[in-house]
């Protein structure tokens, strides 16, 4: 499984992050298979954000949940997370991921 993350590396603040996880190799909806997006901001440990799971339920973080969605598109085989009202402390190297297997991440910066 190959995971790719794409999206605009400079957010402004209280705009809304959004990010594209490409994946190859597998398929979005395998039972039982549940893809995450994980962020570490600067100088941090990892944070887990949220997930999508095989069936289209979505999990999310409390701390984040009243500003994630995590949607997907399984005619592309790709999932995506949409961060709002974003300030600088969201700036952080994101990643999507699916138990053992990380994308490369991609850092994204909220600054005006």
């Amino acid at each position: 499984v190959q995971l790719q993350e794409s999206g605009p590396g400079l957010v402004k603040p209280s705009q809304t992050l959004s990010l594209t996880c490409i994946v190859s190799g597998g398929s979005i909806t395998q039972n039982y298979v549940y893809w995450s997006w994980i962020r570490q901001p600067p100088g941090k440990g990892l944070e887990w954000m949220g997930a999508i799971g095989y069936s289209g339920g979505t999990y999310y973080s409390p701390s984040l949940k009243s500003r994630t969605s995590i949607s997907r598109d399984t005619s592309k085989n790709q999932f995506t997370l949409q961060l709002s009202s974003v300030t600088p402390e969201d700036t952080a190297v994101y990643y999507c991921n699916l138990r053992d297997y990380w994308g490369q991440g991609t850092q994204v910066t909220v600054s005006s």
